[in-house]
């Protein structure tokens, strides 16, 4: 009672009284409580590993006694003999078999000398720290210290040199300094760009000590004491991941994290909060799958690499559900597979796969190996036409993730043979015009997309082709990396199979990215835009647009037509009000043969590649970097420019293109000889027995039919009974007109078509 009014009546003293014996409660009770949660800032002793261990699993371990190290250590033993891809006491028998499938000791001995004669077994973990060697350690390389991947050439290396106990105790040692980095606060982080607990690092870190830890328990030099730093620091990492992977971020780095917290969650359920590990880490897979890879099957990030990469970390954690008879959603089961069915559907003929993107595994190389990321997919789902691009091996380092069961089947794979045949992913704007899969089959893939969420790994390709025949690459693209010095030059339109204005590039206002470990991104690319796609069965047909050279006033768009089984031609379109240098981009070996209008490519085995001009040009110069090279073809000085451009590929020496002769033949059809007459200016005609590619054309007429267009465009024309088969090949939408008779008119779009009944007079 103060002044006589009475603050605090029997219900709120009441209360207080309750609140304040919960605070003494909770003060008292908060060193148990404390203990009972796994810390991310430190490690836990083997005391507070027995306490954050479920009480269920702490009763059955206290039945035997006390819990301590060797209790614990024996338990583990047993569990990751039950829950991880292979019981660790199978291990002498798989490594045996596979040093004898890979026959890579020497392989992994160079890597792992590499990496313990740059770093000591007590590593620092912040820059700026010196190799052993005394030079400065960059950004790049502490990035790859941080995922510990030369760490299992080390493991490697201890069993195939006599094990050797100095590797294990360099494993060990390295594992120690890096929690005494985090424990002293010594440690790069994310805000300085080389974060050594970043998500994708660490989620690559876990996977690899997972796997060298399983590697190393039936050795006694990898002591109980071991053991349990390596369950102890992995527990930290799980709950850093979580607790710092509450939302949605776009990419792979959150996916690999992710992945690895999966893993983790299954590996290690015998601890407390290791269930809500489990719910974040599939709830983040799941919105990346559902974000991430495309309805049409593809990766968001449009590369090969990425979308590999993608699968491999997908793959880790569904094995181990499996493998653990965890259900996962089906929703989750079919875009996972739908990451395995997108590989044969971009697949050259040789069951290899263009390079797209920053495809990163060989630098330079003109293909990519998808065989191992499908024997996986095989190896799941048991589809023979996964099998088809199967071998007897997964990738190296996949093989340590596979069953003895799955290792096993690798020896007697089921082949089907793929059915798919041209093609479009509509969402990732990929288009693929196949002839079929013999060896010697023709394919090109035309890439006309940019994400636009996350175009960090995009070149500058966009409307840029590649190209496969008679068992080539007759129109390459190369594989780059990101520590290289010409990152920036290969990830541009110079390397690319594309078309330029005067020296307008596609890709713009270059970055690189924070941390300087030599990854850069385009900051403007252009915005390309698919106009029309149809398959049938005389052509292939794409055109599309996009708007990288309207900062120089040009309109541009181009046209990819693929006569079966024959040749592909291509049609770049300008249009300006003032004069530009307008070029076309082509990679490969090619020789200029009399002048800019024809230049070829011969392969070892005689087969070639002629890329020919229809209409003229004016220079053709080549270029190159690292052992390749291409050859840009320049009209001079124009405001309006069609390159209108065959590229031929033939097999045996004297079966490409003779521009010396009057009529030029392309295989069994004719350059501007043709049944039908013209009128109006630069027609040009592509024919064969009463069938025609017409290009600029605005009027034709024959045998008292004619055809007029409302705009000057191109046609596919076809003649059979008495019927004309108009398909529209060009740009924009067009009337046409037969006879000058309105009731044989139709208005088409690009890649529609139209039936006139005809009567000749």
């Amino acid at each position: 009672m103060i002044n006589g009014i009475n603050i605090l009546p029997f219900q709120i003293t009441n209360q207080l009284n309750k609140f304040y014996a919960l605070l003494v409660f909770l003060i008292l009770c908060s060193p148990k409580i404390e203990a009972q949660t796994i810390p991310s800032n430190r490690l836990l002793n083997i005391e507070e590993l027995t306490s954050v261990i479920k009480p269920e699993v702490r009763s059955a371990l206290k039945a035997n006694g006390v819990i301590n190290e060797a209790r614990l250590a024996e338990y583990f033993r047993a569990k990751f003999s039950e829950r991880f891809y292979y019981d660790y006491k199978t291990f002498d028998a798989r490594f045996k078999t596979y040093n004898a499938l890979y026959n890579n000791e020497a392989y992994h001995k160079e890597r792992a000398l590499d990496h313990y004669n740059k770093f000591p077994d007590f590593a620092e973990w912040e820059l700026p720290f010196n190799y052993l060697s005394g030079g400065p350690v960059d950004a790049y390389a502490l990035r790859h210290l941080a995922r510990q991947h030369k760490m299992v050439d080390i493991a490697m290396l201890y069993f195939n040199d006599g094990k050797d106990p100095k590797y294990i105790r360099y494993f060990v040692e390295q594992m120690r300094s890096l929690n005494y980095a985090l424990e002293s606060e010594n440690f790069e982080t994310i805000e300085d760009g080389n974060g050594v607990y970043e998500v994708y690092r660490a989620g690559y870190r876990i996977t690899n000590w997972l796997w060298i830890h399983n590697m190393f328990l039936s050795n006694k030099t990898y002591t109980d004491a071991d053991q349990i730093q390596t369950i102890s620091t992995l527990l930290q990492h799980g709950q850093d991941l979580y607790e710092n992977n509450t939302e949605f971020r776009a990419g792979n780095h959150q996916t690999k994290g992710m992945s690895a917290l999966g893993v983790l969650s299954i590996l290690l359920r015998d601890f407390q909060g290791t269930d809500a590990w489990y719910d974040r880490a599939m709830l983040r897979l799941s919105e990346h799958l559902e974000k991430e890879i495309n309805p049409d099957g593809f990766q968001f990030e449009r590369s090969v690499h990425y979308h590999m990469a993608d699968i491999n970390n997908y793959f880790y954690t569904y094995q181990l559900t499996k493998i653990n008879n965890i259900k996962v959603d089906q929703a989750w089961e079919d875009k996972l597979k739908s990451l395995f069915t997108t590989l044969p559907k971009i697949a050259y003929p040789d069951k290899s796969a263009p390079v797209l993107q920053d495809d990163t595994r060989t630098p330079w190389a003109e293909s990519n190996d998808i065989s191992g990321a499908l024997t996986l997919g095989y190896l799941l789902y048991d589809d023979p036409s996964f099998g088809y691009f199967a071998t007897n091996k997964v990738e190296q380092s996949m093989y340590w993730f596979l069953t003895n069961k799955q290792v096993e089947k690798l020896n007697n794979i089921e082949k089907k043979r793929p059915e798919y045949g041209s093609l479009a992913f509509k969402d990732t704007e990929y288009y693929i015009m196949r002839q079929g899969w013999d060896s010697n089959d023709d394919m090109m893939i035309i890439s006309a997309g940019v994400d636009a969420e996350k175009p960090d790994h995009q070149h500058g390709d966009i409307l840029g082709i590649q190209a496969m025949a008679n068992g080539q690459v007759i129109l390459p693209n190369y594989q780059v990396r990101y520590s290289l010095k010409d990152f920036d030059v290969f990830k541009n339109s110079m390397v690319k199979n594309v078309a330029l204005v005067d020296d307008e590039l596609q890709g713009k206002e270059w970055t690189s990215n924070k941390g300087g470990s030599g990854f850069g991104k385009f900051k403007n690319l252009p915005t390309p835009k698919t106009i029309a796609w149809n398959t049938n069965d005389e052509y292939d047909l794409f055109v599309g647009t996009h708007d990288g050279f309207e900062n120089r006033g040009v309109n541009y768009s181009r046209q990819v037509i693929y006569v079966k089984d024959e040749f592909w031609i291509v049609k770049d379109n300008f249009k300006s009000d003032a004069t530009h240098d307008y070029k076309q981009v082509w990679q490969g070996h090619y020789t200029s043969e009399l002048g800019s209008d024809l230049i070829r490519a011969s392969f070892p085995d005689a087969v070639g590649s002629d890329i020919f001009q229809l209409n003229s040009t004016d220079t053709a110069e080549t270029s190159g970097a690292n052992g390749k090279n291409w050859t840009v073809i320049t009209k001079n000085k124009q405001q309006n420019f069609d390159f209108l451009t065959v590229i031929l590929p033939y097999q045996g020496y004297n079966n490409g293109i003779d521009n010396t002769k009057k009529e030029i033949t392309l295989k069994s059809w004719k350059v501007l000889t043709f049944p039908w007459g013209t009128h109006g200016d630069d027609t040009t005609l592509v024919a064969v027995n009463g069938a025609c590619f017409a290009f600029g054309i605005k009027e034709m007429s024959l045998k008292g039919i004619t055809v007029d267009t409302s705009v000057e465009t191109d046609l596919y024309l076809s003649e059979k009974d008495d019927k004309l088969h108009v398909r529209l090949l060009g740009d924009k939408a067009t009337t046409i007109i037969v006879n000058k008779n309105d009731s044989l008119k139709a208005t088409l779009k690009p890649g529609e078509s139209h039936i006139f009944n005809i009567n000749y007079r």
